[in-house]
């Protein structure tokens, strides 16, 4: 299972990366491994704002469409348009190309998992 240390986990299978005064979100190895081929991602617009926990899109897959929340509270302040022509890059590269939003924000303070918890909340999940 492929969960970088580096970053922060949602409980919703959400990750997040500081960079500076953003956060970039997108979902989880896990998340796009559970959902299967994705072929559609509907993105929020620029300048929204975004609240912890709560939807900002959603993701078609060829198995069902799913929800994807804010793991932090913000603006959104950028969106990956390369997703509307290659949905794919967030099955092949779901911690690089595939990221979905960028949001005005910070993930301290956060109900964020580390690594290890979110590998511990993951095989909790599948017992």
């Amino acid at each position: 299972m492929n969960v970088p240390a580096d970053l922060k986990y949602g409980r919703t299978h959400e990750w997040a990366r500081t960079e500076g005064d953003v956060v970039v979100v997108g979902i989880t190895h896990y998340a796009q491994d559970q959902l299967g081929e994705v072929v559609y991602v509907e993105l929020p617009e620029v300048g929204i704002g975004a609240n912890a926990a709560e939807e900002l899109g959603t993701l078609e897959s060829v198995k069902a469409v799913s929800e994807f929340n804010s793991p932090v509270g913000g603006e959104v302040v950028e969106v990956n348009d390369r997703l509307e022509d290659e949905p794919n890059l967030v099955n092949e590269d779901p911690y690089g190309e595939g990221w979905l939003v960028k949001i005005s924000g910070t993930t301290e303070g956060e109900d964020l998992l580390e690594a290890a918890d979110y590998i511990a909340m993951i095989e909790a999940e599948s017992t």
